[in-house]
């Protein structure tokens, strides 16, 4: 680092714990998806404990980057690294640290590999990372709001068992252009009526309980998860690549014309 230079740093408190915070900075595979401003696509090169390098493509055909993330888990501290591409050589490192009252802030701190032309060329440059930082604070902060939220339900449902099937009513009564909601055994599902039938799935994707409420059904008959870019077939639950467990469905029949959900 001494071979750097300090071009300046950000802050942000963030109503979120260390542990969901550590838990983003590991997670590559989500940039593309909440991050679609700044990333266009990525691959993964290597990753473990010690964190992450990715080859990425940036949005607007503005090139590749290879990207490494070191992680110092113990000190809720990584540093990235742009190793190749536009940018190379810029450093970016956070410290995270638990607030009194609650929540975090984070220090993001940039370095750039060689001293700007001029103060205002350095002011400039400053800028736009800081502002780019807010953006993906912003979206973060969502995701990692939604995951805390997704995990109190689950721990919540476990508790709190529910019925094993639910009715919804007349069948002829139900909008099919909307997502219906419902509880079985606890867990919060979604009903759909798709290609002339009604399907049941879980409301969370099994990988990282992504939401799963506004996700819209492609032509193949799959849904995919805003976080992560998972996909699941709606008629077998299976993802894609098989890149996890299948997503939970649920049997829809009809009875006495009202439709009716049961757990399999």
């Amino acid at each position: 680092m001494q071979a750097l230079h300090y071009l300046g740093n950000y802050l942000r408190p963030l109503p979120v714990n260390l542990r969901r915070m550590m838990e983003n900075a590991h997670d590559w595979e989500h940039l593309p998806f909440v991050h679609p401003s700044s990333f266009a696509d990525i691959a993964l090169v290597e990753s473990g404990t010690w964190g992450w390098r990715c080859k990425t493509a940036l949005p607007n055909g503005g090139g590749e980057q290879l990207i490494e993330l070191l992680v110092d888990e113990p000190r809720h501290y990584w540093a990235t690294t742009v190793v190749e591409g536009p940018g190379q050589g810029t450093q970016i490192h956070t410290q995270a640290s638990a607030r009194d009252e609650g929540g975090i802030t984070v220090d993001v701190r940039f370095y750039a590999p060689q001293q700007p032309a001029s103060p205002e060329q350095g002011a400039m440059i400053l800028g736009y990372l800081q502002a780019q930082y807010a953006m993906l604070y912003d979206e973060d902060e969502a995701l990692m709001l939604g995951r805390q939220q997704a995990l109190d339900e689950r721990k919540a449902a476990v508790k709190d068992e529910g019925p094993m099937q639910v009715d919804l009513g007349p069948e002829v009564d139900l909008d099919r252009d909307r997502v219906h909601e419902a509880s079985i055994d606890g867990a919060r599902i979604l009903v759909r009526h798709i290609e002339r039938r009604w399907v049941a799935h879980a409301a969370r994707c099994p990988h990282a309980l992504g939401p799963l409420d506004e996700a819209e059904v492609d032509a193949q008959g799959r849904i995919t998860c805003p976080w992560h870019g998972y996909r699941f077939d709606l008629a077998t639950g299976e993802e894609a690549q098989s890149r996890c467990g299948a997503l939970a469905l649920y049997a829809v029949s009809l009875d006495g014309g009202n439709l009716v959900v049961r757990a399999r």
